[in-house]
Order: C-alpha cells, then sequence, then structure tokens
C-alpha cells in the first residue's frame, strides 16, 4: 500500500509551525488591502498588524486558491510516490474545495496510479483545525487514506463553530446583516451570536448585549452542547487575547477542560469577521 499524506489550506488558522508537526503541509489563500496592490499568502503578515490595519479603515479582499497552483502543491508529493488526503475549506463560504477538487481530477489522469481524495471540511478557522487535528490522530493510529477521509466526512458535522464578533460593520459588509442593524446594534453594544450550519455557511443565530455576555454564552453553548470533554476544544480570536483567555477560563472553571490550541483567526478569515472576532470549537454529535 502507497504511503500518503494529508494536505490542507490555510483557512485552518493553525500555523505552518504546528502543522508541520502534524506532518501536514498547507496551501496558502491570499489577501490584499485595497491600497495595497501586494497579495499577501495567509500567514505573511503579523496577525496584529493586520488586525491593526483593519482598525485603522483598511478594508482587505480575500482570494481562494486556484486550480494550477493546486495542481503545483499535489503533484509534488505525487511526484514523491505518494497519494494525498486534501482536507479543505468550507464551500460554502470559498472556491478552493472546488478548485482542489478539480486539480485532483486532472492529476489522476496524469498519474492513473495515483489517489488524490478531496474532503470538504464544512468549516473554517480552528473549527476546520480542530477537525483536521482529529484526522491527523486517526492516521497516526495506522488509518488507511481511505478510513481517514470516512472518518473526517462522518465527523465534520460533529464539530461545533459558535463565534461572537465585536463590530458589526465587518459582517454588514460581507451582507450577514443589514446596514441599519449593524449601526444600531453598535450603538447599543449588540454582540451577534453565530455558528456554521451543515452546509458550511455562517448563520446568526442570536444576539446579546455587552461583550462579557457574548463570552459567557459561547461558554454557555459548550454547556448546553458537548457529549464527551475529554474531546480536544480550540479557540481563535481576531486580536483580542485577554477575551479568548477570559473563554477558556470560564470553560475550564466549569468542566475542568483545558483547551488544546488557542490561535489568531487568520487575515482571509478575519478580513469578513473584523478586530474582535472570538471563535470555539468543539466536538458534539452530528448536528450542529
Amino acid at each position: 500500500m502507497k504511503p500518503y499524506v494529508i494536505l490542507t489550506d490555510s483557512a485552518c488558522d493553525i500555523s505552518e509551525a504546528i502543522l508541520s508537526t502534524w506532518g501536514v503541509k498547507c496551501a496558502q489563500l491570499t489577501f490584499a488591502f485595497q491600497d495595497d496592490r501586494k497579495q499577501y499568502s495567509n500567514f505573511e503578515m503579523p496577525a496584529d498588524e493586520f488586525y491593526a490595519k483593519m482598525r485603522a479603515g483598511g478594508v482587505a479582499k480575500t482570494s481562494a486558491i486556484n486550480v494550477s497552483a493546486f495542481k503545483a502543491f499535489f503533484e509534488e508529493e505525487l511526484k514523491a510516490g505518494n497519494d494525498i488526503l486534501y482536507i479543505g475549506f468550507s464551500s460554502g463560504l470559498s472556491a478552493t474545495c472546488s478548485s482542489a477538487a478539480i486539480a485532483a481530477d486532472e492529476l489522476m489522469k496524469l498519474y492513473p496510479e495515483s489517489k488524490i481524495t478531496v474532503v470538504d471540511s464544512l468549516a473554517a478557522s480552528a473549527g476546520f483545525g480542530l477537525l483536521l487535528y482529529l484526522a491527523v490522530k486517526e492516521k497516526e493510529k495506522g488509518k488507511t487514506l481511505d478510513e481517514t477521509a470516512k472518518f473526517v466526512t462522518d465527523t465534520r458535522l460533529g464539530i461545533c463553530h459558535w463565534f461572537t464578533v465585536d463590530d458589526l460593520v465587518y459582517l454588514k459588509r460581507g451582507g450577514r446583516v443589514n446596514p441599519a442593524t449593524a449601526v444600531v446594534g453598535n450603538l447599543l453594544g449588540i454582540k451577534p451570536i453565530l455558528h456554521v450550519d451543515d452546509e458550511g455557511h455562517l448563520i446568526n443565530v442570536t444576539k446579546v448585549r455587552g461583550r462579557k455576555n457574548s463570552v459567557a454564552m459561547l461558554a454557555d453553548k459548550y454547556t448546553e452542547l458537548v457529549k464527551d470533554t475529554s474531546l480536544p476544544v480550540f479557540i481563535s480570536h481576531g486580536d483580542c487575547i485577554e477575551d479568548a483567555k477570559l473563554l477558556a477560563d470560564l470553560i475550564k472553571q466549569k468542566h475542568g477542560v483545558d483547551i488544546e490550541i488557542i490561535t489568531d483567526v487568520g487575515p482571509v478569515i478575519g478580513a469578513h469577521s473584523g478586530p474582535g472576532t472570538l471563535a470555539l470549537f468543539f466536538v458534539t454529535d452530528k448536528t450542529r
């Protein structure tokens, strides 16, 4: 049986240093600010610098990974004699996974003895990263490519994504809230609570008044929905580490659970959610 590698993309918001310890290589989504012609990879600009630019009024536009970039990314592994399991950014939020599937189909005609399996994570940011982490653990157990791919497909709807944002203007830009709601909500200190649905789309679920209440609501969602507190929990944040630590402390105090990873919401996701985004990811059953 040929060896296989797990590949992913940078919308998982797991640093390349950590991915390297997992044995996972990463293709890069990109972004650019409107006043800057330079195209940056997702990990190229430090998160604090990126969010400082956003707070100063900068507007970033993001780009999916195209087919030719995926072909080059995949072909390197095929030439090394590896089969590939690619776990990709939610098709509900990006064309990235579709481009990967097209590239895989084209390459398998050139390398008929090789296998490339593309799995849509239906996830984003560290929720995507959490699913990737679980897949790596399956591979480490000796599971085959097909077995690991099936695990990812069976598990992806059991990854809970709950998050809040600090400023509604960024959701307004993406069409998640209407302009009037954004203006009134910001004036009243309204903070939305959102999650990712079974098709990988962002859904506005409820709202609370005040930042501390929104952080507490995320912790309450863990209490409400978690089935097994022994499973890992990830947090990601848009340059609001103190809020991330507060959320981690709330979960630790109530459940005795240590957060596995606290990571930045990278620029590709943060361009749409803004500074102050705080997100909680954990495993439950197959209904988000």
